[in-house]
C-alpha cells in the first residue's frame, strides 16, 4: 500500500487523504461526500486557490478572462482534458477579471496563462492557447 495523496475536494475545498491506488475508484470526499473528481475543471477563487494547487496531485490552471476571444476557444479543449487527465491531475480555472489578486500575485501579463503546479510550486508556464492534443502533451511532459 502506498502514502495516501492528499486531494483538495473541488466541491467544498477540503484535504481528504486517498490511497493513490485508489484515485480512479470513484473516491468522496470525507466533508461533504461529493466525489472528488467529477471530469470537470474546478473553478478557484482566491480562498480556495492554495489549497488546491498545494495538494500532492498537479494541478494545471488557466488563467482566462471572460472577454478573452482565445480563452473562450480554448475552454472546450481544458474541458474534455479535464475529463481525459483526472484523476493524475486537477485542471481548474482562475477567472483574472473576477479575481484581479491572483493573476497579480502570478504576474499573468497575458491570457489564457496555463500553468502547473505540484505541492504549491509552479513547476511550468505557457501563454496561448493549444490544440487539444499540444495540450495534452505539454501537460504529459511536466507530470
Amino acid at each position: 500500500m502506498t502514502t495516501p495523496l492528499l486531494v483538495t475536494c473541488p466541491h467544498c475545498h477540503r484535504k481528504n487523504r486517498v490511497p493513490a491506488e485508489r484515485l480512479a475508484d470513484g473516491a468522496k470526499c470525507g466533508s461533504c461526500k461529493q466525489g472528488l473528481f467529477n471530469a470537470h475543471p474546478v473553478a478557484l477563487n482566491a480562498a480556495s486557490f492554495d489549497a488546491h494547487v498545494s495538494g500532492d496531485l498537479p494541478v494545471v490552471v488557466d488563467f482566462w478572462a471572460p472577454w478573452c476571444g482565445p480563452c473562450k476557444q480554448f475552454a472546450p479543449v481544458f474541458e474534455q482534458a479535464a475529463a481525459a487527465l483526472e484523476p493524475r491531475v486537477r485542471l481548474a480555472k482562475v477567472d483574472t477579471e473576477a479575481e484581479p489578486a491572483l493573476g497579480q500575485r502570478f504576474a499573468i501579463r497575458s491570457i489564457p496563462t496555463l500553468m502547473i503546479f505540484r505541492q504549491g510550486r509552479e513547476v511550468a508556464r505557457l501563454s496561448g492557447a493549444l490544440p487539444a492534443a499540444q495540450f495534452r502533451q505539454w501537460v504529459e511532459q511536466h507530470l
